[in-house]
């Protein structure tokens, strides 16, 4: 599995976005994980373990607690494809903004008259 499909799933998307802040242990996730999406801690550590294979993140041994962080590089690929993605639609944007000008300047500039009724 790679970094754009392990992040595809709404709990490992969470957990990117809880570690893009800084280094959590795996049972901080999990405590995140219970109380959004009513999963368990061997459910969270699953989903962990995906992250970490997928090489999104990476984690340590602190005492008796695992801690885990982002691992850029792990995502890249996704970034990658994304911005492949933004030019794609920035291009069409720009074509959209044109052709919206141009519409402006060829079509007759109308003023807007409101009639009032009177009461009776």
């Amino acid at each position: 599995m790679d970094g754009l499909e392990a992040v595809g799933d709404p709990v490992r998307r969470r957990f990117v976005e809880l570690l893009a802040r800084g280094e959590r242990s795996a049972g901080e996730l999990a405590e995140h994980a219970a109380d959004e999406f009513g999963i368990t801690q061997p459910a969270a550590s699953r989903h962990l373990r995906v992250l970490r294979e997928a090489g999104v993140v990476v984690s340590r041994v602190d005492g008796q607690r695992r801690v885990y962080a982002l691992d850029r590089a792990g995502l890249q690929e996704a970034a990658s494809w994304f911005d492949e993605l933004a030019g794609f639609w920035e291009q069409r944007l720009d074509a959209l903004g044109t052709e919206l000008v141009r519409g402006r300047k060829t079509r007759p500039h109308r003023t807007s008259t409101h009639s009032t009724r009177e009461a009776s």
